[in-house]
C-alpha cells in the first residue's frame, strides 16, 4: 500500500486543523467548506480531494478529538479520559480548540458525542467503584446514577461554559474560572451538601410510597 506523501499529511492534518477551530466555534450547519479551505489556506476543491465530503471531514474531526482524549498525556494512565480532560483545562490555551470541539460533539446529539459521553461514564463509575473499595469514597444506592451525575458535573464547565463565563464575569472558559471551582467542587464532594439525613429520610419514603 501507497504510503501517504508528507506534504498530503501536512495539508491534510492543516485542513483538519482548521475544521476542528470553525466547527468549534461556528458549528457544523454554519461553516462552509470554503471558509474551512479559506482558515487553512487551500483550496476548497483541495479539502474535497482530501475528505470527500464536509460530513467526512467532521467524522475524521470528531475521530481525531476522541483519539486525543485517548492518548497518554503527561503521565495520564492511557485511556483514562476524564483524566486526560483535566490535563486539557490546565493548559486551556493549547487545547481550548479541543475543549470547544468537545463541547459541541456532547451537546449536538451525535453519534461520537453520545459515544464519548458513555466511555466517560463507564470510566467515572469504575474509579468511584475502586474508591468505594479502597474505602476513600461512601457507597451509593445507585453506583451508575451516580456516575452519571459526577461525569455530567466533570463536563459541565465545557458545555456550559458561557454561563460559567457570564456568571463569573470572565471572558471564556480561563484558568481564573478553573482554579475558583476546584476546592467548592472538592468541598461538595468531601462534606456534601445537608448538615443531616432529613431530607435524604424523606426522599427515601416519599419514594417508597410511589413504589
Amino acid at each position: 500500500m501507497r504510503s501517504t506523501p508528507a506534504e498530503d499529511a501536512t495539508t491534510r492534518s492543516r485542513i483538519r486543523g482548521a475544521a476542528i477551530t470553525l466547527f468549534a466555534r461556528d458549528g457544523f450547519v454554519a461553516t462552509s467548506v470554503r471558509s474551512i479551505a479559506e482558515e487553512a489556506g487551500v483550496s476548497a476543491g483541495l479539502v474535497i480531494h482530501h475528505f470527500g465530503s464536509k460530513e467526512k471531514l467532521r467524522a475524521e474531526c470528531d475521530a481525531w478529538i476522541v483519539a486525543e482524549l485517548m492518548k497518554n498525556k503527561g503521565g495520564v494512565d492511557e485511556g483514562n479520559l476524564s483524566a486526560s480532560m483535566q490535563v486539557m483545562l490546565s493548559d486551556l490555551d493549547q487545547y481550548r480548540p479541543t475543549l470547544d470541539y468537545l463541547g459541541r460533539m456532547l451537546l449536538d446529539g451525535s453519534e461520537a458525542g453520545d459515544r464519548l459521553l458513555d466511555d466517560l461514564v463507564k470510566l467515572t463509575e469504575t474509579m468511584l467503584e475502586e474508591g468505594v473499595a479502597n474505602g476513600v469514597m461512601q457507597s451509593t444506592s445507585d453506583p451508575y446514577m451516580r456516575a452519571v451525575l459526577v461525569t455530567l458535573h466533570g463536563v459541565m464547565p465545557i458545555v456550559l461554559q458561557r454561563q460559567f463565563a457570564r456568571m463569573l464575569g470572565e471572558p471564556g472558559l480561563t484558568s481564573t474560572m478553573i482554579r475558583r471551582m476546584t476546592l467548592p467542587s472538592l468541598e461538595l464532594y468531601t462534606h456534601g451538601l445537608y448538615r443531616d439525613a432529613t431530607m435524604l429520610d424523606a426522599a427515601r419514603e416519599a419514594l417508597k410510597g410511589n413504589e
